[in-house]
């Protein structure tokens, strides 16, 4: 009599189409991560400052553009309409009863108005906000 010899089962894993999977991902992320980009579109005056340590949590970021407007940016969520400082004050208020370590910047174009600052700074001091940061660019090297 003819036996058959069994065959071993082969435990291999193809792992081409994980491979597939995962590059096509990291192409996705890499062409939407520019397009998704934060807050409102500033000039900021340069000046040299330390940055923010990076285990602190993501700071409050109340904006003012060329126009004069007023904007808030909570972190990975960002407000395209403009606010009033009543808005602002009320807003960053609730956050700061949440989380009175987190951190708040202003971030303001270099063409506004002083004035416009200090009035968006005395709001988030109205607010509760123990400190405010202002946000700058570092200069550039010549």
């Amino acid at each position: 009599m003819y036996q058959r010899k069994r065959r071993r089962p082969i435990a291999e894993i193809n792992v081409v189409p994980y491979i597939d999977v995962m590059l096509v991902l990291l192409i996705i992320f890499m062409v939407t991560a520019p397009i998704v980009s934060q807050g409102v579109k500033v000039e900021l005056p340069q000046g040299k400052a330390e940055a923010l340590p990076p285990d602190s949590k993501p700071p409050i970021v109340a904006s003012i553009d060329a126009a004069g407007e007023y904007y808030l940016n909570v972190g990975s969520g960002s407000n395209s309409e403009p606010l009033d400082l009543e808005e602002i004050s009320v807003q960053v208020g609730a956050m700061i009863q949440l989380e009175p370590l987190r951190p708040v910047v202003v971030k303001a174009d270099r063409s506004i108005a002083y004035e416009n600052v200090i009035q968006l700074m005395v709001s988030l001091q109205q607010a509760g906000v123990p400190a405010v940061g202002l946000m700058t660019d570092s200069p550039k090297e010549k």
